[in-house]
């Protein structure tokens, strides 16, 4: 299913620390998983010198945004309090902070009260919410009451049990339902910056995951910015019979793909290789 992109006019930019943030050309978000058993890099980035040596290349390779997560969100990953959460994120997001005042950070949480303190404490200014509000029902007036971005991803279930035989009976048509009424939800309450996320892996079997990719163009009927998560993600690694180690070949044709379908965020471990798909896509657009 084509759009024309005249019959949407899709939101591009977002209002970071007053200011508004282009998201045309796409950008990449660059993740920080601090928690010892994220499915790719859980582990390597607890010690403050990995820590450092990890955002300055992310920054360097031309990350527009870093997403730092406390939160384990691998399928049965195991649940930790809000405290020890807060107590991971605590030093790591002041010493970011202190050491690149300029970067703009995301937290990816679902709890509300993280949000709140990490916003207020230390002036992040994105929440990314895995569960879109679902896991902590006063996320959405605690995201409105902050004024910064927010995005929400579609995800069926939770981390512990979304891979236990998801069903849809049209995944595409089933997402694009979920974040409408969540949009007009937050619409209600006063939040101008939404960014979405369909949550490939997250509830979705392989097949799920492709035809949602193939069918990624259609969310231009929302008119708000799209962010993907692809990176090293099972859908690549499982079809290719590889490993989250020698999925970045897939990532990259993925990434290519879903830039081509209309993709204005992409979140990735793998900075460098994603700025270069997007420099190759908008120079073809250029000869368009």
């Amino acid at each position: 299913m084509k759009f024309k992109d005249t019959f949407f006019s899709k939101k591009l930019t977002l209002n970071i620390r007053g200011s508004l943030f282009e998201l045309s050309p796409p950008k990449v978000m660059g993740v920080l998983n601090i928690t010892p058993d994220s499915f790719y890099d859980g582990g390597k980035y607890m010690e403050t010198a990995t820590i450092i040596t990890r955002v300055e290349q992310l920054l360097s390779e031309g990350a527009s945004f870093i997403d730092i997560g406390a939160y384990s969100s691998r399928p049965g990953a195991a649940h930790i309090p809000e405290d020890e959460e807060y107590t991971r994120l605590k030093p790591v997001i002041a010493l970011i902070r202190k050491r690149y005042p300029e970067a703009v950070l995301s937290i990816d949480t679902f709890r509300s009260g993280i949000a709140k303190r990490m916003v207020e404490e230390f002036g992040v200014d994105m929440i990314n919410d895995i569960s879109a509000g679902r896991m902590d029902h006063e996320m959405y007036e605690t995201v409105a009451s902050l004024g910064v971005p927010y995005i929400i991803m579609h995800m069926q279930g939770t981390p512990r049990d979304m891979q236990k035989k998801p069903h849809y009976q049209n995944v595409t048509r089933e997402i694009l339902t979920f974040f409408s009424e969540r949009v007009r939800e937050l619409k209600l309450l006063g939040v101008n910056d939404i960014i979405v996320d369909p949550g490939f892996g997250f509830g979705k079997t392989l097949d799920h995951n492709y035809e949602l990719m193939n069918q990624l163009e259609t969310f231009k009927i929302l008119e708000l910015p799209v962010m993907v998560g692809l990176s090293r993600k099972s859908m690549i690694y499982k079809l290719l019979k590889a490993t989250p180690s020698d999925a970045l070949n897939g990532t990259t044709v993925l990434h290519t793909v879903a830039l081509l379908k209309g993709a204005d965020i992409l979140r990735t471990h793998d900075i460098r290789e994603a700025v270069e798909a997007i420099t190759i896509i908008e120079k073809l657009k250029e000869m368009e």
